[in-house]
This record gives structure tokens, sequence and C-alpha cells, in this order.
């Protein structure tokens, strides 16, 4: 018997990361992005409206050129993504004694799966569930979702038991550091630039997030300014993020700049845009840049395509020579010996 399920523990793990289709074909990259842009904290208009949104402009054409751009990242085992999050979740189950699953806010393991599975493999007198959310930064359409869809999924699953969610941990010294670590060979190459490139958001989603309702993007020192709108804050958060790296990185403020990728829709989003900002690089001169995405802890389409592959086509295109981009934490020791810190 395995010696971790010796002892009965009060306290189980779960792991929830954000999903992918179940495979690459139109039909369930279509279902994967119903669920997705239906969220009303995704797309936060009205039901009618949303549905209109979603229904008639976004998936009678989307879904096919989503579908291409998954084949080109997708592995023998499925999504990277979910590949990735599943090595996580074993790399954790061999350090951890606490039962532990995994699932995902969209698509498939779904967050009430991973529930119905540690509840067949906890005991029953489990009193808590630490729930790690694999979103460093605050946004009420990533992480603001998924702790409402498990509270939700818990309600009738654990009846009674207690949800510990673990804070965004944009900050976080451990997951900095693991950060810089996963990141090290490829600062000590000859680069020119490094770019921090971090999913984007509306500008309307920043302003709704601000409890006070004055402070965010309200001047254009906001985030610099000490403010209890931080605290949900996208945009202050990955500037923090960007500080800690840099500082640790000794990387000087002339070498390195912030973007914001994944437009979607005519809504104005942060600024300045990923997807403008790599051939302005080139055309200033950059030749070799090098792009890190600290949102994401695990590759997937948003850095693996979009960055990877139609990223650094625009970037040689407008003159650049290399853009590398730095792998996600993924499976890297430091981060797993992060998540197991969190556990203990």
């Amino acid at each position: 018997m395995d010696s971790k399920h010796q002892t009965p523990s009060k306290k189980g793990v779960l792991l929830i990361n954000l999903g992918s289709p179940d495979s690459t074909s139109v039909r369930a990259v279509r279902k994967y992005l119903h669920q997705f842009l239906m969220d009303k904290h995704v797309l936060d208009v009205p039901y009618l409206l949303r549905k209109f949104i979603v229904t008639c402009t976004i998936l009678p054409t989307r879904p096919k050129e989503t579908a291409a751009a998954y084949q080109k990242i997708w592995g023998n085992d499925g999504s990277p993504l979910v590949t990735i999050s599943r090595e996580v979740q074993t790399l954790l189950e061999n350090q951890t004694v606490l039962p532990l699953a995994l699932g995902m806010r969209y698509g498939n393991p779904s967050t009430a799966h991973a529930l119905k599975q540690l509840n067949d493999q906890a005991d029953p007198s489990l009193e808590e569930i630490l729930v790690i959310l694999l979103y460093p930064h605050y946004a009420n359409s990533s992480y603001g979702t998924a702790v409402e869809e498990t509270q939700r999924c818990a309600d009738s699953i654990f009846p009674g038991v207690k949800l510990t969610f673990v804070p965004p941990f944009y900050d976080d010294a451990d997951y900095i550091r693991a950060l810089v670590t996963n990141s090290r060979k490829y600062l000590e190459t000859d680069y020119d630039h490094l770019l921090f490139s971090y999913h984007g958001l509306p500008e309307r989603h920043i302003r709704i997030a601000d409890p006070t309702g004055k402070h965010c993007l309200n001047s254009e020192s906001c985030c610099e300014t000490d403010s209890p709108a931080h605290q949900t804050c996208y945009r202050a958060q990955v500037f923090k993020t960007t500080q800690a790296f840099v500082q640790q990185a000794n990387i000087p403020e002339h070498r390195y700049s912030v973007a914001f990728q994944s437009r979607l829709g005519r809504d104005p989003w942060l600024q300045p845009a990923t997807d403008m900002e790599l051939p302005r690089l080139a055309q200033k001169g950059i030749k070799k840049l090098l792009v890190i995405c600290p949102s994401f802890v695990s590759d997937c389409l948003e850095t693996l395509e979009e960055i990877g592959i139609r990223g650094k086509a625009d970037f040689i295109a407008a003159g650049g020579e290399d853009l590398q981009l730095i792998p996600c934490l993924n499976t890297h020791p430091q981060w797993i010996s992060t998540l197991n810190k969190w556990c203990s």
C-alpha cells in the first residue's frame, strides 16, 4: 500500500486550470468556445446580448480558425495545457501526502469531475479542500469565475467541507524565484530585449473589479499608487510580477517592456498590444527578442501558437532575426516544490 494513503487526511487539494477543447475538430472547439464565451464573467454583457454575440458573430467562423491553430500545437496525448497539467498533478502527488485532483474551468476534466474524484479518494472525515487556481493574477474572468464554479460544484459534492483558496500569487517569492530559475538559460544568451507578454483584458474589466470605483485607469500612475484596488487589479499585479522578476534577474530598465496579448472584440483592451509591439520592436532595431508569458503557468495555445508561431513570424517579417519563447513553468522542479509548499 502506498505510504501516503496509510494515514487518513482531513485535507484534500484541488488544482484548477483553464482548460482546452477535447480535440482539434471544429465541433469540439465550437463546444469549448461556447462554454467559455457564454461565461458571464468572460463576456460580461446581458445574457441575450451575450448569446447573440457568441452564436451569431463568433461561433460561425472562429471555431474553424481556432481549430487550425490548435492543430499546430496538439501533441500525441492531446492539448499541451491539459497534458502538462496532468504531469504537474502526478509530480505533485509524488511529493504530497494529501489526496489531490485536477480539474478545468472549461472542458474536461471538469471542476465537478475533479471534485468527484477527490471525493472517491479522500477520507470520509475530510474537512477542508485547498484549491489552487493556476492563475497568478486576479481577474474576474479567470480567478473569479473559477472560484464561483468551484464553490457551486462543491456545495453539492462536498456540503459542509471548507474551501480554502490560495490567493493570486503574482508576487509570491517562491513563484518569482521559480520564474527566474526557469528563465535563466534564456537570460544568459545574447538577447537584445525581453518582452513580458501577459494575457489581455478589456479595460472595463479592470474598472469593474475596482472596489473603490475611482482608482483603476483614472491616471497614468494608478498602478504605482498604493490602493485597496490593487488586491483585485490585474494590471497592477502584472506590473508587480514584472518588477519582482527584473529585480531578481538584474535586468536593466531599458532592456525589457510589457505588453498584453489575445485581444477579442472591439472594446478597448489593456495596452500596448503584443501583436502590435512585436513588429514595432523589430522596426526599432531589436534583432534577438525573448518573450515570457508569466500569466500562464502551463504552455498553451496562447503561448505556443500565438507567440511561438504567429508572433515569431510577425517579428521576423518586420525585420527581427529571432524570437525565443521562454517556456512557462510547466513541470519545472522549483514550481512543483512551490506547489508542494502551498499544500503543506
